[in-house]
């Protein structure tokens, strides 16, 4: 879609994201007239504070619930000090969305930590933060949610054993072509799917907890009075509650992921941090209920002998209603992989923007407004996860690596309040919820770094594999042509495959001067 014409030649080029119509002006029908084409090629505002909330709740609830109260009981070694860890889990979540409640309506670009942390440390970090998430982080996260939503889908039509490895590859796949396709398809029908699904997981969660409920009412809660609960099997170290909180951080993984999407909030100064106030505080109160709804009703060695904690759940509970269990997390995974695939998406989009990714990765359908090429990045390199193999392995070096990101994000808070003081901050936190949750995180990280050295070391060099990658492919600029040539016949013919342009970006929607009182060097950057 990047041609125009001189002197009767036709000439190729790539369109600027100052004049990203230009090569769609020329494209003419049958009738020689000109197709429809939008005033202005943007990324759409269609998030208002519901689907906002369902973005988040959407994202932090997918398949974690399911998997994780078993490493989390594992490493903490009771059923007391697991409900606790699930519940200082939660707190910490909300210390976290605070602070990027902050750095949403302060730095209010699309791209969550990724943008932030290039905003204040510059281009090399924020490049890291990128390479691992985008490398690593959410693909192995999007293969983990597709393959539980499989195993669940596929295990009525195999209940006497292990559902086949390549059946499961197959339906993931499936599955996330389809999600792809709706994502690229319209914003609006990808939110819409986010709405309804989110509603159904808060369902299917509610069951859980009002069928525990029901068994507490009847008496069975000896599991859960402080005698039985805090009986330990085995003593627990510092590393290992250190490890039961990063198996519930997996759980509360995507509490930050409506800042990828802040360019397509409705008033996101106003909605955002609304989302975040509502959705932290429930998923919270929804897990430590469902957790302690599963141990109403099987005791700890069930719990850590069972491969999927609420389909056995359901079986001694629900008799024969217990196909519903399987449905509902089928059902809560489905919605997972739609919300991580629309916001992961974004962050290629803000990184290919901000040129540290292919500028192709930049760009949007002309109708639509999706962007295509970042959605199919982010469904190639999942569909490679898969292929690969085993992918539950790499949950702590994804916990990991994502840790240490929301760290760096927060200290950057604390840097730019010292850096730029008199920048205008519609919200302000108090200084000690930021530092309250640094704490937390070091202590987190330095136990972690002492149990397991090897999982924190892959992370680690996952992500410093990025700094060779940033030097040769983002600070190197004098690049042979032959390399540039190249670059530019590809993006050529993938634009004219997918029919995408550069967005328009109008600055003062990005960071409105009237906003800003201050108009000295502390101003935002407002580079497109």
């Amino acid at each position: 879609m990047v041609s125009d014409m001189d002197g009767g030649k036709r000439k190729r080029s790539i369109c600027s994201p100052q004049e990203p119509l230009a090569a769609l002006k020329i494209l003419k029908d049958g009738n020689n007239k000109r197709d429809e084409i939008p005033d202005r090629v943007t990324l759409k505002k269609e998030i208002g504070l519901l689907s906002a909330c369902t973005i988040i709740i959407g994202n932090i609830i997918g398949s974690g619930i399911f998997i994780s109260p078993k490493g989390v009981l594992e490493h903490s070694g009771s059923v007391g000090l697991a409900l606790i860890v699930w519940i200082l889990g939660g707190c910490i979540a909300a210390l976290g969305s605070l602070c990027y409640a902050e750095l949403g309506v302060t730095i209010p670009k699309s791209g969550g930590d990724y943008s932030y942390v290039t905003e204040i440390f510059g281009g090399l970090v924020g490049f890291l933060l990128l390479w691992s998430a985008v490398l690593i982080m959410y693909p192995t996260t999007l293969a983990v949610i597709a393959l539980t939503f499989s195993n669940y889908v596929l295990q009525p039509v195999f209940p006497d054993c292990v559902p086949p490895y390549m059946a499961t590859r197959l339906l993931s796949t499936v599955c996330l072509l389809f999600l792809t396709w709706v994502n690229c398809s319209s914003v609006r029908m990808a939110t819409r799917i986010q709405d309804v699904f989110t509603v159904g997981k808060l369902a299917a969660l509610g069951l859980i907890i009002v069928v525990g409920l029901v068994q507490i009412c009847k008496g069975n809660y000896e599991g859960l009075t402080p005698q039985v609960a805090f009986e330990f099997s085995t003593t627990p170290s510092v590393g290992q509650i250190a490890l039961a909180f990063l198996q519930a951080s997996f759980a509360f993984s995507g509490w930050n992921f409506l800042n990828y999407v802040t360019e397509e909030v409705v008033e996101p100064r106003r909605n955002l941090p609304r989302a975040i106030y509502i959705s932290i505080p429930l998923v919270t109160f929804v897990y430590t209920l469902t957790n302690i709804a599963y141990f109403s009703a099987m005791s700890p060695e069930e719990l850590l002998s069972s491969n999927a904690v609420a389909v056995t759940f359901g079986e001694k509970l629900l008799g024969m209603f217990s196909v519903i269990m399987p449905i509902s997390v089928a059902l809560s995974t489905f919605g997972g992989i739609n919300g991580y695939l629309f916001t992961s998406s974004r962050l290629c989009f803000s990184g290919a923007r901000e040129g540290h990714l292919p500028s192709l990765l930049a760009m949007i359908h002309f109708k639509n407004c999706t962007p295509i090429p970042a959605l199919l990045c982010c469904c190639t390199a999942t569909i490679v996860i898969l292929c690969i193999g085993e992918t539950h392995n790499l949950i702590n070096y994804v916990s990991f690596i994502n840790y240490l990101s929301y760290g760096v994000t927060i200290a950057g808070l604390l840097y730019y309040r010292w850096k730029k003081p008199k920048l205008y901050r519609p919200i302000k936190v108090n200084l000690l919820v930021p530092i309250t949750y640094l704490m937390f995180w070091a202590l987190l990280l330095g136990f972690s770094l002492y149990s397991e050295p090897v999982v924190c070391g892959v992370g680690l060099v996952i992500m410093l594999t990025g700094v060779p990658v940033y030097f040769l492919g983002v600070h190197w600029k004098a690049k042979p042509k032959c390399i540039y040539d190249f670059i530019e016949s590809a993006t050529y013919v993938a634009q004219r495959l997918c029919f995408v342009v550069f967005p328009q970006f109008d600055p003062i929607e990005i960071s409105p001067i009237e906003e800003w009182p201050d108009k000295s060097s502390d101003t935002l950057s407002r580079k497109s």
